[in-house]
């Protein structure tokens, strides 16, 4: 049997919303024969495409092979054939469309942050739960292969005791004066909701709070470091947003995190994120797909001693993780983990309540570096 659920998409037109939800996510769905479940029914995504750019929604349906979109979505909010509502609009757009779909009785998926503050996030959530509508937030580098590979070396008792994490994210964003820039303007805007504090530390709780332990405290400095960029229309503008968080977390049983999130820092390791966990026993690195390991056992012992040249190569005595099971497109993953719990009522936790966590967190990383001072994370 198939279940046929339709899908309002807003906000695909965007970078994000284009390339993962719509084209590596819903397509690759639609183009594997839908989601398979346990008594052999598939889901089928039924999409429509909803913007304010009707030419982008008509390529964007030519190029994905989508034929229903609007500018209208009001109507598609009313048609009873969309029973989930999606949106991966800018930050400061979402929650009213949230809200717009729950009274429509429309089940729930969204992008991060879910809301500009921790208020309104946790109402998202009080509203949803209230309405009966299931929610979800994504929450999509839990399914990246080398963050997999980590917990699984964690349910191996892999590290021993976990003393550490160290977490290198970013690469060089492009001004826009001579080389065009590769991400959009208004993550620079801070009266447009940018800010790389508020758009990361969303991502390092949720990755902390699943892999490693419950974040009790955080410690963050913000910075602008780059004061012009040039906008999509060629015309400069004043950079009003963070664009690098340098970032330590407390965690619960004593694990101490520590995240760099630039987008002013040129890559010199495995990957655009790479993260270390250290333990008693062994420590690894993971990059977004890969992951080396280096036991106890195959640990040098350096002396320090500058006056000649390092006769240890540290990047020897690691070991590549095996690829031992087939891991696919991270988004997608958690697409079909969305799609099983709307029709066959199978568990999700990732669910409103846990994005409001990664805004608290936000904030909170906010109100440290305007304080200079640790800030506590109270239970939400």
């Amino acid at each position: 049997m198939e279940h046929k659920i339709g899908i309002i998409m807003n906000g695909v037109t965007g970078r994000m919303g284009t390339n993962q939800h719509l084209m590596r996510s819903i397509v690759e769905i639609i183009k594997q024969g839908g989601v398979l479940l346990a008594n052999g029914d598939r889901i089928m995504p039924d999409p429509v495409l909803v913007g304010r750019n009707e030419a982008k929604l008509q390529e964007l349906s030519k190029r994905s092979g989508v034929a229903a979109y609007t500018t209208d979505l009001d109507s598609v909010m009313q048609d009873e054939r969309y029973s989930i509502y999606f949106d991966a609009q800018t930050t400061g757009r979402r929650a009213d469309a949230v809200k717009q779909a729950v009274a429509a009785g429309k089940h729930v998926y969204c992008e991060k942050p879910v809301a500009v503050d921790t208020a309104t996030a946790l109402e998202l959530y009080e509203i949803c739960t209230k309405a009966g509508v299931k929610n979800g937030v994504v929450q999509d580098k839990l399914w990246l292969p080398g963050l997999r590979k980590l917990k699984r070396l964690i349910e191996n008792d892999f590290f021993g005791e976990i003393l550490s994490v160290r977490g290198e994210f970013g690469y060089w964003v492009f001004e826009g004066h001579t080389v065009p820039a590769q991400r959009p303007s208004w993550n620079y805007r801070k009266e447009d909701d940018g800010g790389i504090i508020v758009d990361m530390l969303c991502h390092w709780r949720y990755v902390l709070d699943n892999i490693f332990g419950e974040v009790k405290a955080v410690s963050c400095t913000g910075a602008t470091h780059i004061k012009e960029r040039v906008d999509e229309q060629g015309k400069p503008y004043t950079c009003t947003a963070d664009d690098a968080a340098y970032a330590t977390f407390e965690l619960e049983g004593g694990i101490i995190a520590h995240f760099n999130s630039s987008w002013t820092v040129r890559v010199r390791r495995d990957d655009l994120l790479t993260v270390q966990v250290d333990g008693t026993k062994g420590s690894a690195v993971a990059g977004l797909r890969e992951c080396y390991i280096q036991h106890y056992g195959n640990t040098p012992k350096p002396v320090w001693n500058p006056d000649i040249v390092q006769p240890i190569n540290f990047y020897e005595g690691w070991a590549k993780v095996p690829e031992q099971e087939s891991m696919d497109n991270a988004f997608k993953v958690q697409w079909e983990l969305f799609l099983k719990h709307v029709v066959a009522d199978e568990p999700f936790p990732w669910d409103m309540k846990a994005g409001a966590k990664g805004v608290q967190l936000a904030e909170k990383g906010l109100e440290s570096w305007a304080k200079r001072a640790w800030v506590d994370i109270p239970e939400l």
